[in-house]
């Protein structure tokens, strides 16, 4: 069976985008200078990027939401970007929220949330019986409470949807969010076994491994590389993927190393930095979907990281793949990265 698109799963909530000209100090306040509403978590992001990006790939998704205002702005958004959307309703409970700050004078942003809608997912709500996807992008490990929690055995519910997944004959990945070290090693380790890719930042692949990525705040690429080969020999992934401010790197299971210096946007240019990572993994996705070459799926994140960062939401600017490498070109690339690696030149889906 010839297997196309993608389901995501797991974190859809609802964002309430305020940018702050700066992020205050305890016991003071700050005016909110401009506040929308907007989709946002990992299942939303990743969808509505794919379908934006290459409309011509599928996407479906499976969520749990309440059924107030958010949870009807979900279900519509899925709707309005062609998604095959299966959310499940649950009067009882209130769709998960976020409050998402961005502070103009460095762009760095601060989450609050409530994750009620999201703390009531459990695996039974996944079924991919006659999916015909290729892949599921699955998270957000630490914001799920039944998910995060043992399941029937499995030492989390992510591990069994993934189980689930693999048994339909989908691939999978996992969206891990930047949180507490050693959570994220109880929550992410067990999965291993059950992906076959992996895409993370910088923080996130040091915190799996134990490895220090980051050296004076600069993130050091021989140590990055280094923790992936470590995650890969605890895993099943093909490759892992992580990307910093500067680059990225593909680390891939035959163990060759690709690298992508990113795209050298201007300063003036940045609304905010939320869904940045979200359209990262969408963009090497969307080029391994359509068989492109690894350096080529790396170039494709760049350019759809580059391109959110013009709005405060998560995908506002989000075009297609075309415009977004065109956008890429006209801002320049960074120099590239200056550290030995091999390449090899390998294509596809792993």
């Amino acid at each position: 069976m010839e297997r196309s698109g993608f389901v995501t799963g797991g974190t859809w909530c609802v964002d309430y985008n305020m940018t702050l000209p700066d992020w205050p100090r305890e016991e003071s306040a700050t005016r909110i200078l401009s506040s929308s509403r907007q989709g946002g978590g990992s299942g939303c992001n990743f969808a509505v990027d794919m379908r934006r990006l290459a409309p011509e790939i599928p996407v479906a998704t499976i969520a749990l939401c309440g059924a107030d205002s958010d949870g009807e702005l979900l279900r519509a958004i899925a709707v309005e970007n062609g998604i095959d959307a299966h959310f499940h309703v649950d009067p009882g409970i209130r769709t998960h929220r976020t409050m998402a700050f961005t502070a103009l004078d460095d762009g760095r942003r601060t989450h609050l949330f409530e994750a009620e809608s999201s703390d009531h997912l459990t695996p039974d709500h996944f079924d991919f019986t006659g999916s015909t996807a290729f892949m599921l992008h699955l998270g957000l490990p630490g914001t799920h409470a039944v998910m995060d929690a043992p399941w029937q055995g499995d030492a989390n519910g992510w591990v069994a949807v993934l189980r689930k997944a693999r048994a339909a004959g989908l691939r999978t990945n996992l969206e891990v969010m930047t949180i507490d070290q050693q959570e994220l090693r109880e929550l992410v380790l067990p999965c291993l076994p059950h992906l076959n890719y992996l895409v993370v930042n910088d923080y996130e692949i040091g915190a799996l491994t134990r490895t220090e990525t980051l050296r004076d705040g600069t993130t050091s690429v021989p140590d990055v590389i280094d923790a992936a080969r470590q995650a890969l020999d605890q895993g099943a992934m093909a490759l892992i993927v992580v990307h910093f401010p500067m680059g990225a790197v593909a680390v891939l299971r035959d163990g060759s190393v690709h690298h992508r210096a990113s795209v050298d946007v201007p300063r003036t240019t940045v609304a905010g930095t939320n869904g940045a990572g979200d359209a990262f993994a969408a963009g090497f996705f969307c080029g391994l979907h359509r068989d492109r070459d690894i350096d080529e799926c790396l170039a494709f994140a760049h350019a759809a990281a580059a391109a959110s960062l013009r709005s405060v939401d998560t995908y506002g600017a989000m075009e297609s793949i075309e415009a977004c490498m065109a956008l890429a070109n006209s801002q320049g690339w960074r120099a590239p990265l200056d550290f030995p690696t091999l390449r090899t030149g390998a294509r596809g889906r792993g």
